[in-house]
């Protein structure tokens, strides 16, 4: 009997928590606001405010108005520029090209001053170039394996690592033409590929692990993604380039997070000194 009720009680327990998991903390965003301090970030970009997104999984209504409340709370804060990550669909439908200009249209408020790179997602069932027209009529600037020079800063966007598209020397190269003495900000959607960089940038912003989506008491997340297991979310300043990982905004595999609730992440970066 004992065995019995403690079974019991255990499976109580594990449906309560995938319920809230589901119902609430997925959809319990969070805005979380950080300062990086940089070596080598100049003195006249100091309080330079980047709001970062991703993860989105945009596949239906649900997962779109998540994503549109996200971007709405990034807008909120009066960032300086937005990057989006990666990952806008979980898979490729009819449906969701649609879905995704619909959530990402506030965007259109920054004036061209929104960088995005794919993530793996973005080739389920389809290709990254499918976000080009996309983003094209939002005025976002879709960077693969490309370097931009934009409000003195340039923004080197890689593709994606896990669908073998990621050039990151191509990318690095492009942005040795770039205007000299601008920083360089990383966009690569897989952190823990920031390995594979040339000494240069000052940051690498990624997404992809979800912060382990799902995390026990204790802080243990059971769930990893490929190149997604080492840096798994917030600041790492001494990574082989400073990195910082945001949780993101959906889920995937299932549609649950715990402890780990989904973010919008404002970076205001300042130098070391």
């Amino acid at each position: 009997m004992r065995l019995r009720n403690f079974l019991f009680l255990g499976a109580a327990a594990g449906t309560a928590m995938a319920a809230y998991g589901a119902l609430v903390e997925a959809n319990r965003l969070v805005v979380e606001r950080h300062t990086l301090r940089l070596r080598g970030w100049p003195k006249r970009l100091s309080g330079f405010k980047l709001a970062l997104l991703g993860d989105f999984h945009i596949n239906d209504a649900r997962q779109k108005d998540r994503a549109l409340r996200a971007v709405n709370l990034a807008l909120d804060e009066l960032p300086d520029m937005v990057a989006l990550i990666g990952d806008f669909v979980g898979k490729w439908s009819l449906e969701n090209p649609a879905m995704v200009g619909d959530a990402m249209e506030p965007l259109l408020e920054m004036e061209g001053r929104v960088v995005a790179v794919p993530g793996n997602h973005d080739y389920d069932e389809g290709d990254a170039s499918l976000l080009a027209p996309i983003f094209d009529q939002l005025n976002i600037r879709l960077l693969r394996n490309e370097a931009w020079s934009h409000l003195g800063i340039t923004w080197v966007g890689v593709d994606s690592a896990n669908e073998g598209a990621a050039r990151p020397e191509l990318a690095q190269a492009a942005a040795r033409q770039m205007s000299e003495g601008d920083p360089q900000i990383v966009l690569w959607h897989e952190p823990d590929m920031v390995r594979h960089l040339e000494s240069g940038p000052v940051l690498q912003v990624s997404g992809h692990s979800h912060g382990g989506q799902f995390r026990l008491p204790g802080g243990f997340a059971p769930m990893h993604t490929e190149n997604g297991r080492r840096y798994v979310r917030g600041f790492y300043p001494d990574a082989p380039v400073p990195i910082f990982v945001t949780r993101g905004v959906g889920t995937t595999l299932i549609p649950i997070r715990f402890l780990c609730p989904p973010e919008v992440a404002i970076l205001t970066l300042v130098g070391e000194n």
